[in-house]
């Protein structure tokens, strides 16, 4: 059985990591911007940002497509890293090393550590994770999507390199300002939007970049999770790949997995009981009134476990909120750091696992303006 002490010294290595990252990239020279024409590769690089939680059917699908559109393309892999928390809050079901040796058994080139995205708003993961699309000089972005009528507009104008910016109830142009959709986009969708709106912002050129996916059928990942939990795979045999299954079944014996349903509630409890105000209204995503309503909730009874921690906090901008702010207490990274994290993002790039030397070898001759780091 996987025990909270497995899932605290992840917590706490990756705090070590991240933090030697940040004092890196602010203390050393900063690296110069990748050249749009690097001369030391002419294979195309394609670069598909998927957590992989775990890896199902539609992401096979995705790489299938994207490798038969460029049949002699490096395929990168950019999988979420540090905390093991999703952009939603929520911690993955596996840890980032399985992620990546899946993504290679199935078909991928190299695996690259993406951002951490449990510590960050979407705004500043869609950025840092457009950065790293930028860093790589990438010339393909696979990315999947759910059709609908109105959409096939939006989609064209992403191909011709229109940034696209998702408001509240409304999708702007951001090239011509019209409004073009009046309406909220559900997650896949709004995810390429944003990229689109982050890729505009970094001045890069996404024209003909982008290879949109329809999702396909016959997924649950409410049924995949319950599978992992349960340790019986019978009824989602069809829905992942073998070597998914595989590597899952090989976690949960081992008793590193399900990460998802664990985390570090010790740490989560101690710092929202302890931390003063000053720091956690320091915080990434807090204010000074969550951080108040904390305060004034424990001086009348100290939090005793996360459910009475999650009641006590307000509902925010997204129904992700609660779960996010589980996710910043747990890691207790501040505002102002993470701000400065992301203005240098990817200082370090951290390959996670690859297909062969020779891949490995054409990703660092392309790749040589940063500081790349090989995982052991």
């Amino acid at each position: 059985m996987l025990s909270n002490d497995y899932v605290r010294d992840i917590i706490r290595k990756d705090r070590k990591t991240f933090l030697k990252d940040y004092e890196a990239s602010q203390s050393n020279n900063i690296l110069d911007e990748v050249d749009d024409n690097n001369p030391n590769s002419n294979i195309p690089l394609i670069a598909d940002f998927t957590e992989y939680n775990p890896l199902h059917n539609g992401h096979f699908h995705c790489m299938k497509v994207a490798k038969d559109k460029v049949p002699n393309g490096l395929f990168v892999a950019i999988v979420p890293g540090l905390f093991e928390r999703s952009g939603r809050g929520l911690p993955y079901i596996l840890h980032r090393r399985s992620r990546a040796e899946i993504a290679v058994n199935v078909g991928a080139d190299i695996v690259i550590e993406g951002p951490p995205m449990g510590i960050m708003g979407s705004g500043q993961y869609s950025l840092a994770l457009c950065k790293i699309f930028k860093a790589l000089n990438t010339d393909f972005i696979p990315r999947g999507y759910n059709p609908f009528e109105s959409f096939d507009d939006i989609l064209n104008r992403i191909r011709l390199g229109h940034g696209i910016a998702p408001k509240p109830y409304k999708i702007i142009d951001m090239d011509t300002n019209e409004v073009i959709m009046k309406d909220k986009l559900e997650e896949d969708n709004y995810v390429i939007v944003s990229f689109s709106k982050s890729l505009k912002k970094l001045d890069f050129d996404f024209k003909d970049k982008f290879i949109f996916v329809r999702r396909i059928e016959g997924v649950s990942g409410s049924l995949i999770r319950k599978a992992v939990e349960e340790n019986n795979f019978a009824n989602v045999q069809n829905m992942m790949p073998d070597e998914t299954i595989s590597i899952l079944k090989r976690e949960v014996k081992l008793n590193h997995a399900p990460l998802h349903m664990t985390r570090d509630e010790e740490t989560i409890l101690d710092n929202a009981n302890n931390l003063s105000f000053d720091h956690l209204s320091s915080l990434n995503l807090f204010d000074d009134k969550l951080a108040s309503k904390l305060i004034e909730t424990r001086e009348v009874k100290p939090f005793e476990n996360l459910d009475e921690l999650s009641n006590s906090i307000s509902y925010g901008f997204s129904s992700n909120y609660k779960n996010r702010v589980l996710s910043i207490l747990e890691a207790n990274i501040s505002k102002d750091i993470i701000f400065n994290y992301i203005e240098e993002y990817p200082y370090t790039i951290r390959i996670l696992d690859y297909k062969n030397e020779d891949a490995l070898n054409e990703f660092k001759n392309r790749i040589t303006n940063r500081r790349l780091i090989l995982c052991q």
